[in-house]
């Protein structure tokens, strides 16, 4: 191994296709390069093709290097995504939940637990982005302080998704990768979500235990939302035989596009208008990172990484989760398990260490604000009401937040496997 790696580094170009990788890896972890105007998508994007221009891969080995089942799955999970939010499902589950508080603690649990339940089932940035402008209005015309509330549906939108293959991208690229049932998955990750929104509630309550000292209020003053019933009904029955898909063992992609076909089956929506809000720039830049850590494997510098790695990783759970943890918040959570992708499978045990990497890279996304797009979502959404969350607030629970849950994901995983 060690002659091997010593012969790459020798080889022409080898430095330079390190510092395309390490540019594209920074500029993604940030979301932005100096002076330029580029988001995630074209840094991706821009550092695939100058990976190609310099040697890095082949642009056949390019084209092969695309997960075509992970992005099929995100294509498919986004249309279902966009109906539902066009039939008003998810702000009319919103205000049935949300209605149902009568005190500041319940407000909370119930905020997390529907965030939770539904990040679990579809992707969690959805989730926030449909709930963020209910939390505030409803905190708002309460009178009561909207951070907590935040924090509580972006750790919970976090936390949730954890559970299942579709709640988050990074879990869809280990869903694929590892050959891990839906029905697997569950089973083992399902418990850490269940506790770990448990131990967020408790702590937040914790944190801002002046907000939660109130007493009860009389009615959550919020309107009925719209709803578009036949699309409701028609995305009710999608999902439902989406779902009888995944826990039938038919492949996960091909279940969840089952659903997203017969959604695009219709006389009443425009085809323009869904795919006008599929998000095509999550696509890009999955396909970029796709090429750019098919070029970190053919240039041997997947395994330098694995000769860090690996002895770490070898030395248990713990470790492995640590090390996850901290290079999910250097590059964010998906570089994280793609640059892990090629590794995981040279270990002693790769069924435990994709478990863990689904758990440890999604809970660490509550670290920090800039964590998971789900926190930055959140932030963005509240600033447009005045409403601010800052990176200094998010500090005040989410390391702990964090800590507390990777220990529970831990112990409940050497538990089980």
């Amino acid at each position: 191994m060690d002659t091997l790696l010593e012969h790459a580094a020798l080889q022409p170009g080898f430095w330079t296709i390190t510092a395309i990788v390490l540019i594209t890896l920074v500029g993604v972890a940030v979301g932005s390069l100096p002076r330029l105007h580029m988001n995630r998508a074209t840094i991706a994007l821009v550092g695939a093709t100058a990976l190609v221009l310099v040697g890095a891969i082949t642009f056949s080995q390019a084209y092969s290097s695309l997960d075509l089942d992970t992005l099929v799955l995100l294509f498919a999970m986004m249309v279902i995504n966009v109906n539902l939010s066009l039939a008003g499902f998810f702000r009319l589950i919103g205000y049935k939940v949300i209605h149902w508080a009568r005190s500041p603690k319940q407000l909370l649990a119930l905020i997390m637990i529907s965030a939770g339940v539904l990040s679990a089932l579809f992707l969690n940035d959805t989730i926030v982005l449909m709930f963020t402008p209910l939390v505030l209005e409803m905190t708002l015309a309460l009178e009561r302080n909207p951070l907590p509330y935040l924090m509580g549906l972006a750790t919970a939108a976090n936390i949730g998704s954890t559970a299942t293959i579709t709640g988050n991208p990074q879990n869809m690229i280990i869903g694929v990768a590892s050959d891990i049932s839906y029905t697997a998955f569950c089973r083992y990750l399902a418990p850490v979500a269940v506790g770990g929104l448990l131990l967020a509630w408790l702590l937040l309550l914790l944190v801002y235990r002046r907000e939660f000292f109130s007493s009860r209020f009389a009615q959550t003053p919020l309107e009925t939302p719209h709803y578009h019933r036949p699309l409701l009904i028609k995305g009710c029955v999608a999902v439902t035989l989406m779902l009888i898909g995944f826990f039938t063992h038919l492949p996960i992609p091909l279940s969840a596009l089952l659903a997203a076909s017969l959604l695009l089956i219709t006389r009443r929506t425009k085809p323009e208008r869904v795919f006008r809000e599929v998000d095509w720039s999550l696509l890009v830049f999955f396909a970029g990172l796709f090429v750019v850590t098919g070029a970190i494997e053919k240039s041997g510098l997947s395994g330098r990484l694995f000769a860090v790695l690996s002895p770490i990783a070898q030395r248990g759970m713990a470790y492995f989760s640590a090390v996850s943890t901290l290079l999910s918040n250097l590059v964010s959570n998906v570089p994280a398990v793609l640059l892990f992708r090629p590794l995981v499978p040279h270990l002693a045990d790769p069924h435990q260490a994709w478990l863990n990497l689904a758990m440890s890279s999604t809970l660490a996304g509550n670290l920090t604000l800039l964590g998971s797009m789900a926190n930055l979502i959140v932030a963005e959404s509240a600033a447009r009401k005045n409403v601010r969350l800052t990176f200094a607030e998010y500090l005040k629970s989410g390391p702990l937040i964090t800590l507390v849950t990777l220990i529970w994901g831990v112990l409940w995983l050497n538990l089980m496997l």
